[in-house]
């Protein structure tokens, strides 16, 4: 029997054990045994698929990998310990010394650090695409281009770029196209659909989805999944089996949670609208958002993230986040509780106004991940601290 992706998501379950539980095991062991030394041998030359050692594969991180499998239509995957840890090992299992990779300039803070600090010990170039500007990535691909790597939406503007279209490019000139697909999740849109050949990540946000544990997975084509478990083996960011028992349960109910998410999200959005202090909100399903038919032919719904710009620049930003109640006010996002974040002086405070605005970053930006929370709730905190920004 044909079962749908979100039903598989509940259904997949490491085999039942001898004790017949109904809600999956978990597999706290750092390594496994053997009956004898044949089959020992057979496991290390790869001839069975016996666990070694959980830094390798383990039962309880398997099932985290096949529900992530089935909901982003994936030939294969592999589960690591963060989502910088699967951006990390990507890069590493792919990009060698004098290879190239072109990136939209808009990524999250820490693969921006790894991309422009930490790539030159290794001489891999690298180019920032504008993800506004698709009609100029096409001439910045060099002949040593080995991967494109782009974030949709992205990370905090929530621009997007075509994927289809991408996709398209990047097969025309033989390009691994790596596509991180935290913001929108797979019950939104599933890249592998429009042409990526990995999907990654973090699965701290929205997978998880009430801020316990960190995690990070790669998804995508069986040979390239192949490169990557084989540098993550040797080099240790495997996902613990206690954060794979949490973040497989999750994934149980990621569809509902996440239209609870877009419903509140579409609340805020319809409160905000007009509102005096603010200049302008962006939201992807909102048809002012400037990709608003890209995010319409490639995602769902819009999701749970909503950002909006205050007139009053940098200090209003501060006063309207010290001036919340109930919104939390921490790094993460995709939790079950509303949080607000103000980028320019926190998670992108370290690049210079230029650069901020350049991956559309403005002083007075405020992020709202949408929580679980009575929507009412969430529209009156934020509206009486707009009131004192």
């Amino acid at each position: 029997m044909s079962l749908h992706p979100n039903t598989q998501a509940v259904r997949i379950q490491t085999e039942r054990t001898n004790e017949k539980e109904h809600s999956t095991p978990l597999f706290i062991t750092s390594s496994f045994c053997f009956d004898d030394a044949e089959e020992m041998r057979a496991a290390f030359a790869e001839e069975n698929d016996n666990n070694i050692y959980s830094r390798f594969s383990n039962p309880t991180v398997q099932e985290f990998i096949d529900k992530m499998c089935a909901l982003e239509g994936a030939e294969a995957g592999f589960a690591t310990a963060s989502g910088m840890s699967a951006i990390f090992g990507t890069f590493m299992a792919f990009l060698n010394s004098g290879d190239h990779l072109l990136s939209c300039s808009s990524v999250f803070g820490s693969t921006h650090t790894i991309i422009t600090k930490y790539f030159k010990r290794w001489k891999i170039e690298y180019s920032y695409a504008d993800i506004k500007k698709p009609e100029e990535w096409e001439a910045l691909i060099r002949p040593n281009t080995k991967m494109i790597y782009v974030e949709t939406p992205t990370n905090p503007g929530l621009d997007m770029v075509d994927m289809e279209w991408l996709g398209q490019l990047s097969k025309k000139h033989n390009i691994i196209l790596v596509v991180d697909n935290c913001f929108a999740t797979p019950v939104l849109q599933k890249p592998v659909q429009f042409g990526a050949d990995l999907v990654l990540h973090s699965a701290t946000k929205w997978l998880d989805g009430q801020g316990r544990v960190l995690g990070g997975i790669v998804v995508g084509k069986e040979q390239l999944i192949r490169e990557l478990y084989l540098f993550c083996r040797n080099t240790g960011p495997s996902l613990s089996p206690f954060n794979a028992w949490v973040l497989t349960k999750s994934l149980e109910t990621l569809d509902v949670r996440i239209q609870r998410h877009c419903d509140n999200a579409e609340a805020l959005v319809k409160a905000l609208e007009g509102h005096p202090k603010i200049n302008w909100i962006k939201y992807p399903f909102h048809p002012s958002h400037p990709m608003y038919a890209i995010a319409k032919k490639q995602m769902i719904r819009g999701g749970g993230l909503v950002t909006f710009d205050l007139k009053g620049g940098l200090e209003s930003g501060k006063k309207f986040m010290d001036a919340l109640r109930m919104l939390s006010l921490t790094s993460n996002l995709g939790d079950s509780r509303s949080i607000a974040s103000h980028p320019a002086s926190t998670t992108h405070s370290k690049l210079t106004g230029q650069e901020q605005l350049e991956v559309g970053i403005t002083p007075g930006l405020i992020r709202i991940s949408v929580g679980l929370e009575y929507s009412g709730d969430i529209v009156n905190d934020i509206l009486q601290a707009l009131e004192q920004s």
